[in-house]
């Protein structure tokens, strides 16, 4: 039986009207905000979690060794922590979750971790208490991978939150504080101690930069320094984890637990410029256009 022609004119007016009132402004209601601020907040939670993915399973599997892990097994725990990163690297290479000229920056901060671990151990900074096989010098070889974890996390938080920047510093400016960064991290213990004046420089190059990040609809923005100093305040407190597991120790530490001094945070932070110069030469940053810059909450 045909529809009859007053009963189809109706539904395409009502289809008509449906599809002009989903056009039309919504009012934000108080309600509309709060639950898109939820909504916003769970997307941003889910992000960060995916983008620690290493660095989380490291820290986790650091604390969970040093609960359970066996002291009679055949492979030490420094050597199951360095076959376990090995692995977790290979899952997340082979499943494209990291690309593959990521991994190569990542790698290169992995040899640059490993170089400087392999002096400030020789020095007495820190030490590995635990017997393994897969070291150099006093360095189990897993401890590379901590540095590495946070070239993972940053270079990933880039492709999530799709990182956009206005007045960031360039390049080439970075590459020079990060190579003193690194050579104050080696000769301090000898000559002149750098570290304020670093401080100093890497506050004039990123004191007028904002990172713009991408949870769910809009571009929203922070300083770039305060987003690096947020993320050497959370490796501090993973530091913390590693040393109450006495995964390595400090000096101070030698008579029992206490927490990492503060003057680490400042330590992480300026390593914290070198993993990120490293991540910005490959990964490029974009300049927020003029245009999403307008409609971009602070």
């Amino acid at each position: 039986m045909r529809e009859p022609r007053f009963t189809a004119a109706l539904t395409r007016s009502s289809i008509a009207r449906v599809l002009a009132a989903r056009k039309r402004p919504r009012p934000h209601t108080r309600g509309h905000r709060l639950a898109e601020g939820i909504a916003e907040f769970l997307i941003f939670g889910c992000k960060q979690a995916w983008a620690c993915v290493f660095g989380g399973a490291m820290v986790a599997l650091i604390v969970a060794t040093h609960l359970y892990y066996p002291h009679d097994a055949y492979v030490t725990r420094y050597d199951f922590l360095f076959l376990a990163a090995l692995t977790i690297q290979g899952i997340l290479l082979g499943s494209r979750l990291e690309t593959v000229e990521e991994a190569k920056v990542i790698l290169m901060y992995h040899l640059i971790g490993t170089a400087m671990e392999v002096f400030k151990t020789e020095v007495g900074s820190w030490s590995y208490p635990e017997a393994g096989l897969f070291r150099i010098g006093g360095v189990p070889l897993f401890s590379g991978f901590m540095y590495a974890a946070i070239g993972s996390y940053i270079a990933r938080c880039w492709r999530l939150f799709d990182f956009r920047f206005t007045r960031h510093p360039p390049i080439w400016a970075l590459g020079l504080l990060a190579l003193a960064i690194y050579v104050n991290f080696y000769t301090h213990h000898r000559f002149i101690d750098l570290r304020v004046a670093l401080f100093a420089a890497s506050a004039v190059l990123f004191g007028r930069c904002w990172v713009h990040y991408r949870i769910w609809r809009v571009h929203r923005r922070m300083p770039l320094l305060l987003g690096l100093f947020l993320v050497a305040l959370f490796v501090w407190i993973a530091e913390n984890l590693g040393t109450w597991t006495r995964t390595w120790t400090y000096p101070h530490q030698t008579h029992g637990w206490s927490m990492v001094r503060l003057g680490k945070l400042g330590s992480w932070f300026l390593l914290l410029v070198v993993s990120y110069t490293l991540i910005a030469a490959v990964s490029r940053p974009r300049a927020l256009d003029q245009a999403a810059a307008g409609r971009c909450p602070g």
